[in-house]
C-alpha cells in the first residue's frame, strides 16, 4: 500500500519565504491560482492509494467555495474521501483534515484535540491491509510545544486500542522533539529508517512532516517529492505488513 502525506497550505503555493508576506492575502481572499495549484497537486496524489492531507480548505471565499478535498478527489480518481473542519471561520475558511483512498474505509471518525486554541484533530480510519485491519490516523499539531504535549497523549491513547496502525501528517516538531520521543515512548509506532526533511519546500531541512507505523508494518522507501506548490514538501511510504506479523496471522 502506498501512503502520502501533504500540507497543501490550502493550495496558496508558497515557494520563498517572502510569499508569506506577499501572499498573505490569500489565506482570507480568493485568487486565480488556486484551481490551477490544485490540479497540480492532484497530479502528485494520483500514484497512491492513501493520501493525508492537511490544511485543505472545505469551500469558502478564499478558495471560490471550492471544496478543495472533492475537487482532488474528483481530479486524481479517488472514490473515496472523507474531510473533517477542523477550524471554521465562516465564510472566509473551513480548515480541514482530509482521507483520501482507492477502497472504502470499514470504519471512519474525528475527534478534536486538546489545546490552547480549539482547531486541532485527528481523522481516524480503518482500512484492510493483507487481510490486517490498519487504522490509519491523519492530524495537524499544534506550533506550540505544550499542546503538542497534551495532543500526542491523546493521540497516543486511542493508537493503543488497535493492534495496526499508521499516524501521518503535519506535526510542526522534528524527530528529536519532547513529543515525537514522548510518542514513541508510549505507543508501538515506529519510523522508517530514513525521515527526508519537507520544510521549508524550497530548502529542506526541517523533518516535521512524519508517517509513523506500529512494528507489525514495514515502512518502506520513504521519501520526499520535490513539488514546490504548498511551503510543504509532500512524504510517502510503501507499507506492508511485516513477514512475523503475516506468519502470526
Amino acid at each position: 500500500m502506498r501512503i502520502l502525506t501533504y500540507n497543501i497550505q490550502v493550495a496558496i503555493g508558497s515557494c520563498r519565504y517572502r510569499h508569506y508576506l506577499l501572499h498573505g492575502w490569500k489565506h482570507v481572499m480568493p485568487h486565480g491560482q488556486t484551481v490551477p495549484n490544485l490540479d497540480r497537486i492532484a497530479t502528485v496524489i494520483a500514484p497512491y492509494d492513501i493520501v493525508a492531507l492537511q490544511e485543505v480548505d472545505g469551500g469558502s471565499l478564499r478558495t471560490h467555495f471550492i471544496n478543495e478535498t472533492c475537487y482532488l478527489a474528483t481530479r486524481a480518481g479517488f472514490p473515496c474521501w472523507k474531510s473533517v473542519v477542523t477550524r471554521d471561520h465562516g465564510l472566509f475558511a473551513q480548515h480541514t483534515n482530509s482521507l483520501l483512498s482507492r477502497t472504502s474505509p470499514l470504519r471512519v471518525e474525528s475527534h478534536r484535540l486538546p489545546g490552547a486554541m480549539e482547531g486541532r484533530g485527528v481523522l481516524e480510519a480503518d482500512y484492510e491491509l493483507d487481510g490486517r485491519v490498519v487504522t490509519v490516523f491523519c492530524t495537524h499539531l499544534a506550533l506550540n510545544c505544550r499542546a503538542r504535549l497534551r495532543q500526542i497523549e491523546a493521540i497516543a491513547a486511542r493508537i493503543n486500542q488497535h493492534d495496526s496502525a499508521i499516524l501521518l501528517g503535519d506535526f510542526n516538531c522534528q524527530p528529536d522533539s519532547p513529543a515525537l520521543r514522548a510518542l514513541l515512548a508510549s505507543t508501538r509506532l515506529r519510523p522508517g529508517r530514513w525521515q527526508p526533511a519537507s520544510y521549508p519546500s524550497w530548502r529542506p531541512r526541517r523533518v516535521i512532516d512524519h508517517i509513523l507505523a506500529t512494528d507489525d508494518l514495514t515502512l518502506d522507501n520513504l521519501q520526499a517529492t520535490p513539488a514546490l506548490l504548498s511551503d510543504h514538501l509532500p512524504i510517502s511510504a510503501e507499507v506492508r505488513v511485516t513477514e512475523a506479523a503475516a506468519v502470526a496471522a
